[in-house]
């Protein structure tokens, strides 16, 4: 009872202190909540704005002479059951096609409707526009909002002790300054935002970038809820302070909705964590003046979008059979957040 009320007052102070925005400022006719289940937007910004130069220099990433502004590097969709007893982190394609709506610069001047790759309604408009973008694409009612830059994210591995990756290929990418021969590995913060950024290696670009981005989500969700990280004070304090100076929440997300969420995640069964990207058409698609863009599929995103919003089970248990049509879980690529990516 005392750790939970020490924990309890610490949240709040940690809370307090983490910078809030009007992630929903001006969004109207936004799509309807149909169940009581919650969708979290999860943007990795790749700003470099408040970097010092070591800290430029350590990560290898260039400064805002070489990348002003902010980019959303990664897009994860959180998606926590009614019952919080089941999630699914669902990557967007940061070069996803999209019909950006309009919107207003910051100085003023309203930007008619264009089409670009999803990522530019981040770099136009910020959280807003993204949301907007990607609720009038999906039709889903995005809840809360959690942006975290490089720095953020380097501090929370590192808080957490490193996170444990394996991989089948020996990695040797000069874009991300990432060498790894190929086996089991415990990445600390820097090396973690070198090998979720790499997609030079294997020829996949993002869609293999996709693809580490959520193995290490379930490997350092795992590591997260994980008895000797919950059950210790000093870590766990640790690993919330590491985010207070590079994430920025909705003004909404209030702390029971951090503690809600915390205990939702340490309850969750590994085995009930799945791990998904939004089905895709097109690899390379090009129109309106968008070049090498991903194209989702026009049946089948929108069929998991409606099992998101009507809160069903993605994934439908059926015996394999290799002449039968396509299952949910071959449409939806989806996988365990606690399948080891080396069993086997």
């Amino acid at each position: 009872m005392a750790i939970s009320a020490i924990s309890w007052a610490g949240l709040g102070r940690i809370t307090a202190a983490i910078p809030k925005i009007d992630a929903f400022d001006g969004l109207d006719n936004r799509p309807k909540k149909e169940s009581s289940a919650v969708n979290y937007l999860i943007v990795g910004s790749d700003t470099r704005e408040g970097l010092s130069r070591a800290e430029i220099k350590r990560l290898k990433v260039g400064g805002t002479e070489v990348a002003a502004g902010k980019r959303s590097d990664t897009m994860l969709l959180i998606h926590i059951s009614k019952k919080r007893d089941k999630a699914a982190i669902i990557s967007i394609p940061r070069d996803t096609y999209a019909l950006i709506p309009e919107h207003k610069t910051s100085q003023g001047k309203i930007i008619p409707a264009t089409h670009s790759k999803i990522n530019s309604a981040f770099n136009w408009g910020g959280a807003p526009l993204l949301i907007q973008t990607f609720e009038e694409m999906s039709g889903l009612r995005i809840d809360h909002y959690i942006e975290v830059n490089f720095v953020g994210f380097v501090r929370m591995v590192d808080a957490l002790g490193g996170v444990e990756i394996c991989t089948k290929k020996d990695i040797n990418d000069p874009k991300s300054h990432l060498v790894l021969p190929a086996g089991r590995h415990v990445l600390d913060g820097v090396d973690s935002l070198k090998y979720v950024r790499t997609r030079q290696f294997d020829g996949l670009g993002d869609l293999g970038r996709m693809k580490r981005q959520q193995e290490f989500a379930g490997a350092m969700l795992r590591k997260a809820t994980s008895a000797g990280v919950l059950l210790n004070p000093i870590t766990m304090v640790d690993f919330v302070n590491s985010a207070l100076d590079s994430v920025v929440t909705d003004k909404n997300l209030n702390q029971n909705d951090l503690l809600t969420l915390g205990k939702q995640l340490r309850n969750l069964s590994a085995s009930n964590v799945r791990t998904l990207t939004i089905p895709l058409k097109y690899y390379n698609y090009s129109k309106n003046g968008v070049t090498a863009a991903v194209l989702w599929d026009p049946v089948l995103a929108p069929e998991l979008f409606e099992k998101i919003k009507n809160d069903d089970a993605l994934i439908e248990k059926v015996k394999a059979d290799p002449s039968a049509s396509p299952t949910l879980v071959d449409k939806f690529n989806t996988g365990s957040a606690a399948e080891n990516p080396c069993k086997g």
